[in-house]
């Protein structure tokens, strides 16, 4: 194929090629002014201009395909522009309705505890090293965050803060074993503490321990938080799945599923002041 590009014979026939077209448009254009007499010349040229009017025509329909084609890519490009605009708008109309949703729920915890001050606050990230859930949200110092400071859900207890940035801060689940908290069984009034545990974790358990042997803890049963620690009281942290024997001391422990998905969590609440605020737990109390 190179080689014939190259060759006379290409070179001839697009040289006349290219006569032809240039006659047939002088003739196109010459032609629109003779008269119908114009006898010989007329016929010689009547078939160049019958050409170069079918070029003249091919090119000026090339040009108004172009233009409607940028017509086209211009209106083409608004319709994006609108549908784009149409899009930012249902997105922030649908985090509207989710805020309006997530603070709703809430309601119901505040008018039970009037003394509850909320920060709401975004889960960032979760700590891909934590097996135990732990996670960044969106809040600091910034925002009136301490060290502490419960962190829930309108499904119950999900941990505290144990770091503080000042735009971001830190958040340690039930799951974890760093986080102690006072509990008691909602049915019976049995009181222990929930503290998490590796060998539990996996299964997605925290553990309710150092009850009496006395105690009447069932399966199923709601353990809430008592109010003796970090934690205001009546929140909900689980439901109680199994019940064994501590084989250290002479007292009983149960396994409890939170009632809070960790997995599943986008947004929280941080409550940032209540009545009684202050009073540690540590372990052993």
């Amino acid at each position: 194929m190179r080689f014939f590009l190259r060759s006379p014979q290409f070179k001839k026939t697009v040289a006349i090629v290219a006569v032809i077209l240039t006659l047939a448009i002088v003739a196109g254009l010459i032609g629109g002014h003779m008269s119908p007499q114009a006898g010989i010349l007329g016929a010689v040229a009547a078939p160049f201009q019958q050409l170069g009017n079918s070029v003249i025509n091919a090119i000026d329909t090339t040009f108004s395909n172009f233009k409607s084609a940028a017509a086209l890519n211009h209106e083409k490009e608004q319709l994006q522009n609108e549908v784009n605009k149409l899009k930012e708008q249902l997105s922030e109309y649908e985090e509207a309705v989710n805020q309006n949703e997530f603070y709703e729920k809430y309601l119901n915890i505040k008018d039970l505890n009037p003394d509850f001050q909320f920060s709401p606050a975004k889960v960032l990230s979760f700590d891909p090293d934590d097996i135990f859930c732990g996670f960044t949200v969106s809040v600091g110092s910034f925002n009136g965050i301490s060290l502490y400071d419960p962190v829930i859900t309108d499904e119950g207890v999900v941990g505290y803060i144990s770091e503080v940035g000042i735009t971001t801060s830190k958040v340690t689940t039930v799951l974890d074993p760093e986080l102690v908290l006072g509990a008691f069984d909602s049915r019976t009034g049995d009181a222990g503490v929930v503290s998490g545990g590796t060998e539990y974790v996996t299964d997605g358990y925290t553990r309710f321990y150092n009850l009496p042997r006395t105690c009447s803890v069932a399966v199923g049963d709601l353990v809430i938080t008592s109010g003796s620690g970090i934690f205001p009281d009546g929140l909900i942290i689980g439901n109680i799945n199994n019940i064994a024997s501590d084989p250290i001391s002479s007292s009983l422990f149960a396994t409890v599923t939170p009632t809070v998905k960790f997995s599943e969590l986008k947004q929280v609440m941080v409550i940032t002041d209540f009545e009684g605020q202050g009073n540690h737990l540590t372990d052993g109390e």
